[in-house]
């Protein structure tokens, strides 16, 4: 007699299933190589690939953009040692009117095309330069997640930079009174990039920048200075105070900014006269040898409820005044 079995409890008869031949083999075998990045949608390399196919269905015959003439290269965008980065619409068309050799233009996909982007393309594409359509989290990464790149950035060779003396040469070779300026100990490139577009605003000649404890031209720097990296020279210097006896030796007049200054801004009588103006860190000031190089020292009067000015904006403040000096005379 058959024992009655336990509530609840299932019979399974022991062997083979009909119709479960091949679950076995199935288990065994798993479900296939795992497809590749670029093959899946949602993946960012799914993601470039389909943005690449959109831009190569829209090429012509020749491999160029139809209508456009812009070009594409089948890469992600990369940054090395030997390049910057210049991002931001006014920059990235500066530096291609000033013909700075950019390798590649890089436009984020879907991007608002107003008059600067078509300027920019035109000028890519007569020049020859790659165009490179990438989707927006790339160009991100490429030009740096603080980075406000609005959709367009170009790679550009590292910076070369000038001799200081240059800078005085060209200008007596334009038959102008050479203006510069020079940082001393100054570190961030948002205000090397704010007095690189000051000096070309005010017709200076070119800003010199030590070689050491300085910042240099970097992406943050072009960026700041809105373009007029592209117009605007730089020179290095191996050491700031030899190069300031340098220029001294050649007829220029060296005035070193500062707070306790004995000369006020609005009373200096060499505006006319060759200058270097010194501008030190905000926090440091200038370094005890630079002051001691400098021909006079300027104080920017300011109120008592500030205690200094930002070395971006000081010398804003003085090359403006040097230029109004000398358009009066």
């Amino acid at each position: 007699m058959a024992k009655p079995g336990r509530p609840g409890a299932s019979k399974k008869k022991k062997g083979a299933t009909v119709g479960s031949g091949g679950q076995g083999r199935q288990a065994l075998e798993g479900r296939g190589p795992t497809p590749k990045a670029e093959d899946r949608s949602w993946h960012p390399a799914g993601k470039r690939k389909a943005a690449q196919e959109r831009l190569a269905a829209a090429k012509g015959p020749g491999g160029a953009s139809a209508g456009s003439g812009q070009q594409s290269r089948a890469r992600s965008p990369k940054k090395n040692a030997d390049t910057e980065v210049v991002s931001g619409r006014n920059s990235v068309l500066e530096a291609l009117r000033a013909k700075v050799p950019a390798s590649t233009l890089y436009i984020a996909a879907r991007v608002e095309m107003d008059d600067r982007v078509k300027e920019a393309l035109a000028l890519a594409t007569k020049k020859g330069i790659p165009v490179l359509e990438v989707m927006r989290p790339e160009l991100d990464r490429l030009t740096g997640e603080n980075s406000v790149n609005q959709g367009i950035a170009i790679t550009v060779p590292a910076y070369q930079y000038a001799h200081p003396l240059d800078l005085v040469s060209r200008a007596v070779d334009r038959g102008q009174t050479p203006l510069l300026v020079a940082l001393d100990g100054v570190t961030d490139p948002r205000n090397l990039g704010a007095i690189i577009r000051s000096t070309a605003a005010f017709g200076g000649h070119g800003v010199i920048v030590p070689q050491r404890r300085s910042v240099g031209v970097t992406a943050a720097a072009w960026k700041t200075s809105a373009g007029a990296a592209a117009r605007t020279p730089v020179a290095m210097a191996a050491n700031l105070t030899q190069t300031l006896k340098a220029l001294k030796a050649e007829g220029v007049f060296v005035l070193g900014l500062d707070g306790g200054g004995d000369i006020a801004l609005p009373g200096l009588e060499l505006a006319d006269r060759p200058l270097v103006i010194v501008v030190g860190s905000e926090g440091q000031g200038l370094s005890r040898l630079v002051t001691e190089t400098c021909d006079a020292i300027v104080s920017i009067p300011i109120s008592a409820a500030t205690e200094s000015l930002n070395a971006g904006i000081a010398a804003s403040v003085a090359l403006y005044e040097v230029a109004r000096r000398r358009a009066e005379r």
